[in-house]
């Protein structure tokens, strides 16, 4: 048996496609109100046979909040995905991502090991690592330089990694994957996805910072192999390449067939629209499309070696160009049933 968390999600969603194509028992923790349509979109996406496939999934209600309800999961397990995470650049839901992330993955440990779980892999962030000193690239040993001026989010996968690490020195077979900025058809208006739905419907401005970008597809095999593998105790960087958000804004609007942004927001602009955007979404009762975190990290250069992953697993990416012909080929196709 494989058991998924976080199988409502981008990654999650693909894993459980990927996972579907290979096996036949497939469990899948959801909560009780989240939403199995979009899963079965997102097979759509690739199969004609998406019905049957879907259909393999065995759904179970349960949270990662609730160790019990993990410790029934996870009854016959032989590998744990656990891909289920709190995603949020506002300050108020600071306390809350760190109960779900760092409590969640402490209660996904506790029930593998307590399941004797055969392995589990953990789906962290380039967020966990470290940064680098200016022009080199951040591999998964650049140290972790204490926690001022990282994100909220940076942190709790940082300490969710370190429930990963305590359960490794108590017996448990484990892999982590630290994805870069993930890029895939999934729902337009959440995550990166809004990138495309932003462009498509008109965007002047781009950042000028530099971020690493990977296909959703590529993380997803990248972890089942790794899980398969007899590889323990390691994190791998999954990333494809880094690029400008200028490129990636001009490569979306590209295969949109809309015209590419022209503005380049320099830092006092970002640093006025992150404070404007907060005083609307108080007034209007919206979440800002941007943030302090997410306005300051636009500008960050981030470059980050996959070389790892490639050596280890003879691994190749899907380009950044592909990945974006894809998904925006998917965009457009749910733009055009609606």
């Amino acid at each position: 048996m494989i058991v998924v968390t976080g199988g409502t999600g981008l990654v999650g969603a693909h894993l459980l496609y990927d996972l579907c194509l290979k096996h036949d028992r497939v469990r899948a923790i959801k909560r009780i109100n989240s939403d199995i349509n979009q899963v079965k979109k997102t097979f759509a996406y690739y199969s004609n046979d998406y019905e049957n496939l879907f259909n393999k999934i065995e759904w179970l209600d349960g949270d990662i909040d609730d160790f019990y309800s993990l410790e029934e999961a996870f009854e016959g397990a032989e590998y744990v995905y656990h891909s289920a995470a709190m995603v949020s650049f506002r300050q108020e839901d600071d306390s809350r991502m760190q109960e779900v992330n760092v409590k969640g993955t402490a209660n996904v440990v506790n029930a593998a090991l307590y399941r004797n779980v055969k392995k589990l892999c953990h789906v962290s962030s380039i967020a966990a690592l470290g940064h680098s000193e200016k022009g080199q690239l951040i591999t998964e040993e650049t140290p972790w330089k204490g926690f001022a001026n990282r994100s909220a989010y940076s942190i709790s996968k940082y300490n969710s990694e370190l429930e990963v690490w305590r359960g490794i020195e108590e017996g448990l077979n484990a892999v982590i994957v630290n994805p870069s900025i993930i890029l895939g058809p999934t729902k337009w208006d959440s995550g990166s996805a809004r990138l495309f739905t932003q462009v498509y419907k008109g965007l002047n401005f781009y950042t000028l910072g530099t971020n690493g970008f990977v296909y959703v597809r590529d993380v997803s095999r990248a972890m089942i192999e790794l899980t398969e593998s007899k590889m323990n105790a390691q994190r791998f960087t999954l990333n494809s390449e880094n690029i400008s958000y200028q490129t990636l804004l001009n490569l979306i609007a590209i295969n949109l067939g809309k015209t590419p942004p022209k503005i380049a927001v320099k830092p006092w602009m970002s640093e006025l629209s992150w404070r404007l955007l907060k005083v609307y979404a108080l007034l209007s009762g919206t979440e800002p499309l941007i943030t302090k975190a997410t306005a300051r990290s636009s500008r960050q250069i981030n470059l980050l070696s996959n070389q790892k992953i490639k050596e280890t697993l003879n691994f190749n990416f899907v380009s950044t160009e592909e990945m974006i012909k894809i998904s925006a080929q998917h965009f457009l196709a749910d733009h055009e049933s609606k």
